[in-house]
């Protein structure tokens, strides 16, 4: 495994359109599949080896769209434009943590049963001359009441572990998912309207 901060070359990597080359500052293979149906294979991928400790009295929209920024400016790209994304799950002012282990994600999906929560995912794109464009997508997630069979069974699946918030849209959770409002892919960890936006903003020729 390289070492956080190493380029992990793509076997497969073209430039991307116009000869613009683009580095995604993320070892999600979540953001890489996503980034994939624009149509942008990165030229590399880059884990960006930062704190993200939340600040004292920082609230949820500030603390993705900064850990998105110190992402983007931690990369050393040099022409390349760099891509970073942060994704932040939040019940009101307080922040849900990455599931490390069964009794955090028991803890968040309690949190979240029966209940409205936001899924906050900020991206920033920073240009080799260093400018920062940045973009934030806010979709509203609803989880059914949930049973402790349903979070024992969900807990046994494994898919929690590392997610924010305990949970991974893309698998079994979105049968217990009421109803969403936003973005899809923004919950599962980069919002591609958004994401569009900005690297056409740039000059990357998107369909």
């Amino acid at each position: 495994m390289s070492p956080p901060g190493d380029p992990i070359a793509s076997q497969d990597a073209c430039p991307a359109p116009r000869d613009l080359r683009l580095i995604l500052a993320s070892a999600s293979p979540r953001r890489r599949e996503l980034i994939g149906r624009l149509g942008i294979v990165p030229h590399a991928v880059m884990a960006a080896d930062i704190d993200e400790t939340a600040h004292a009295r920082e609230i949820p929209r500030e603390y993705a769209r900064r850990m998105a920024r110190e992402k983007a400016l931690t990369v050393n790209a040099g022409d390349a434009h760099v891509l970073a994304g942060d994704t932040v799950v939040a019940c009101g002012r307080r922040i849900l943590p990455k599931a490390e282990d069964e009794t955090t994600a028991r803890a968040c999906l309690a949190l979240l049963s029966g209940r409205r929560h936001r899924v906050l995912s900020a991206i920033a794109l920073k240009s080799p001359e260093g400018l920062l464009r940045e973009r934030l997508s806010e979709t509203i997630v609803h989880f059914k009441s949930l049973t402790a069979e349903e979070i024992d069974s969900y807990i046994a699946g494994g898919e929690w572990d590392g997610k924010a918030g305990g949970y991974a849209i893309q698998g079994s959770a979105e049968g217990l998912i009421t109803s969403i409002s936003g973005s899809h892919s923004g919950v599962v960890g980069l919002p591609l309207y958004e994401t569009r936006a900005l690297l056409r903003a740039a000059g990357f020729a998107l369909a």
